[in-house]
């Protein structure tokens, strides 16, 4: 079926690593495994491995600059490919599909990062309330993919980065931080949008990384 088949595999299916953070120990479990899901140039995904955060897979839907940012922090990266945007685009099979990597590399938590596939609802059943994505504008003000320039051409004097859980509801997910970016009158889509990827790049990491540390995600 169109969008299903076997993964290209550009890194190395790897067992689970045991190991014990000082949340593991007190729970008597490993810490959350985390798996990072992109589509572009890497740079929240860069910015996500250069806290220091560990990442067990790095999944891509396409050929991208993640890659290469996987390849340089020496994170596993799997291409699950998508190989149709028309209309008949098998979103089931492809969500199950990456379901299935994500349950080989024993995954905990699921980051998007920039990922330019909407999921199944299979994914959000294997993961219930363990996705976590970033919108660029204050939700539920501007939800979509336009919130930049939504923000923009309402005229709004503030607006900002939103890390939220991921449903099935596109940024409709409870809130679990926030940070305003104020809107200047010289801005354009552009400058707007680079102020607020810049909040995002350390807003999502640490977001991520104290969700880890307590073992859930709220």
């Amino acid at each position: 079926m169109e969008g299903a088949g076997r993964p290209v595999t550009r890194g190395h299916i790897r067992p689970p690593e045991p190991g014990f953070g000082r949340q593991g120990d007190w729970y008597g479990r490993r810490p959350m495994r985390l798996a990072v899901l992109a589509s572009g140039s890497g740079t929240i995904l860069d910015a996500i491995a250069s806290a220091g955060i560990p990442v067990a897979v790095v999944v891509v839907d396409r050929p991208c600059g993640a890659e290469a940012v996987a390849a340089s922090h020496g994170l596993a990266c799997e291409v699950v490919e998508r190989k149709s945007y028309a209309k008949d685009f098998d979103r089931a099979g492809y969500t199950a599909e990456l379901v299935g990597v994500l349950r080989a590399y024993d995954v905990d938590l699921v980051a998007m990062a920039g990922f330019g596939t909407i999921l199944g609802s299979q994914v959000f059943e294997a993961f219930p309330e363990r996705i976590v994505n970033t919108h660029p504008a204050l939700l539920p003000s501007f939800p979509g993919w336009h919130g930049v320039e939504d923000a923009l051409a309402f005229g709004v004097k503030v607006t900002g980065c939103t890390v939220h859980v991921a449903t099935e509801e596109v940024d409709a997910g409870p809130i679990l931080a926030q940070e305003a970016v104020p809107v200047l009158a010289s801005d354009t889509v552009e400058t707007l949008h680079e102020r607020i990827k810049d909040v995002e790049r350390r807003l999502y990491p640490q977001t991520i990384a104290e969700i880890i540390e307590r073992g859930s995600v709220r």
